[in-house]
């Protein structure tokens, strides 16, 4: 009897760990199909570009599940120094790395994870603030006491008198925060990354996103750091205020790469440049899938299992017979947001008022004036990511709809904009930007506006096909990070080698607590 086979589409972080999961606990044969003829990791790839390396959005490695962080380190160990106690510090406390972990001494390979440190702040008027927003006394001096008024009034009277029922994502940041503070430091931003207002959006993003940060656990967070209390569990670290995290030295790609050498090695495929057009079923199954290489051929392979990590739009539009009418019309509907990243080579490293080095690995600006939303400063994520150490080598994002006006523009034009944006904000001046790259990244983000708060009709109806799993942020349409994907593989298999059919496993990645990385890419 022959093996069986299950088709993977994308080798993405779902994609891959779907293919090294059933490698490794069961005889099922994985083929994965990627459409990029180069890279493996998706949006979690690492962009090479003359000795530099651009992290497409900036990945922390960091997860509350055990799971995540052991199967991490067993593709890539964590060095550490014999000095060193392999701990990560949250704030004046610690979590030590979980039993089980691979490590290895430091400087004894490239291939490794690191501990490195996390800094990211808001510029807003010229002025830094802490990522979140810490209730500290800087802050308040920063923001002046008018406004910090304000910002106490509003959040009182959005404790006494919450909006009910909560129905939008403004509504849910105006509860937890008050509408000065919604105002200040959340509103201007998530609708400059997500092209709509935050009333159109639906509060569910906020409670994948959010979930646990509020007034109240910033004023006890503030106090615990002050008194120096603690140490908190790794469960109850907000990672939005981890100050370290797990790396590997060569950025993100190093571990897919890693992980698709290790699938190859295990008897398993791997198809670059390489799209899954069609998707065909019958009984209630799925049977196969229709593959189209960069030049034009396409042919047909046969399937026992189907894991999917492209967008729902294109697999319900490729699958035949056709979806029901309404679970089409959902999916036609559903709306993504894109992403543009320009890399800027400086000759030196970006420095604040007053000469002082910027040590951030990211900063949200809140600026007037500008359209980058988001700077990365790869050099302190790792040094290895620039190829000579005195530059400094940063990341201009840019949020934008595929076919807008910025989409459409040239890269040169793009490149020009995030020079004058850089040089707007006071992170460089002209001479100091020496040379550049544009990256394009579609369907970044699942929208969750536009026909999202129909897509249960989308859920039920792949449920119901035992043999299809959608896995993975634009699989699932969930604004999930890379753990949250990988826990999706992961409970996919286990669903096939315990032989069952209920999916609900799949779907509560990333709504229970355990699996927040934000209680809040």
């Amino acid at each position: 009897m022959s093996k069986k086979t299950a088709v993977i589409i994308g080798a993405g972080p779902a994609g891959l760990t779907a293919a090294y999961e059933l490698l490794k606990r069961t005889d099922i044969h994985p083929v994965v199909f990627e459409r990029d003829p180069e890279y493996v990791g998706g949006i979690s790839r690492t962009v090479k570009y003359k000795g530099n390396s651009i992290d497409i959005g900036g990945h922390r490695f960091f997860s509350k599940s055990d799971r995540v962080m052991r199967w991490w380190s067993e593709i890539l160990p964590v060095a550490i120094s014999k000095n060193e106690s392999g701990d990560i510090m949250y704030q004046n406390t610690v979590r030590t790395l979980i039993d089980g972990m691979k490590r290895t001494e430091k400087g004894s390979d490239k291939n490794v994870f690191e501990v490195r440190p996390r800094k990211t702040r808001i510029l807003y008027k010229k002025k830094f603030f802490a990522y979140p927003v810490e209730v500290s006394l800087e802050t308040l001096k920063k923001l002046g006491p008018r406004k910090t008024l304000k910002i106490a009034y509003t959040y009182l009277y959005s404790t006494l008198f919450p909006i009910r029922p909560e129905t939008s994502l403004e509504d849910f940041f105006i509860n937890r925060f008050g509408r000065e503070l919604y105002e200040t430091f959340f509103k201007t931003y998530t609708e400059k990354v997500w092209g709509v207002s935050c009333k159109d959006m639906s509060a569910e993003w906020g409670t994948q996103r959010i979930k646990g940060l509020s007034i109240s656990k910033a004023i006890l967070h503030a106090i615990k750091k002050t008194l120096h209390i603690g140490p908190l569990s790794g469960k109850s670290v907000e990672t939005s205020l981890i100050e370290q995290f797990l790396y590997p030295t060569l950025g993100p790609g190093l571990l897919w790469e890693t992980v698709a050498q290790k699938i190859r090695k295990m008897g398993g495929e791997i198809m670059m440049g390489t799209d899954v057009v069609g998707v065909e079923m019958k009984n209630g199954k799925v049977v196969g899938v229709t593959t189209q290489t960069i030049d034009g051929k396409k042919q047909k392979k046969e399937a026992d299992y189907v894991f999917s990590t492209t967008d729902i739009k294109a697999l319900i539009q490729g699958i035949t017979p056709s979806a029901p009418v309404h679970v089409r019309d959902v999916a036609h509907h559903l709306e993504y947001r894109d992403f543009i990243t320009v890399g800027l080579l400086l000759d030196t490293k970006p420095k604040e008022l007053g000469g002082k080095e910027i040590i951030d690995t990211w900063i949200y600006i809140h600026e007037d004036g500008v359209r980058v939303g988001r700077i990365q400063l790869f050099h302190n994520w790792h040094p290895n990511l620039v190829a000579d150490q005195k530059n400094g080598w940063v990341g201009m994002e840019y949020f934008c709809n595929e076919g807008d006006t910025l989409w459409q523009m040239g890269d040169k034009k793009i490149h020009e904009l995030a020079k004058e944006d850089l040089m707007k904000i006071g992170l460089a001046n002209k001479g100091m930007i020496i040379d550049g790259v544009v990256i394009r990244q579609k369907k970044a983000y699942p929208g969750y506006f536009g026909a999202y708060e129909r897509f249960d009709e989308i859920r039920k109806w792949l449920d119901s096909i035992p043999n299809l799993f959608p896995i993975g942020r634009n699989g699932m349409h969930r604004y999930n990070n890379q753990d949250h994907s990988m826990l999706a593989a992961m409970a996919a298999v286990d669903l096939i080698v315990s032989e069952s059919t209920d999916k609900q496993s799949l779907w509560e990645i990333n709504t229970e607590e355990e699996y927040h990385e934000q209680k809040s890419s």
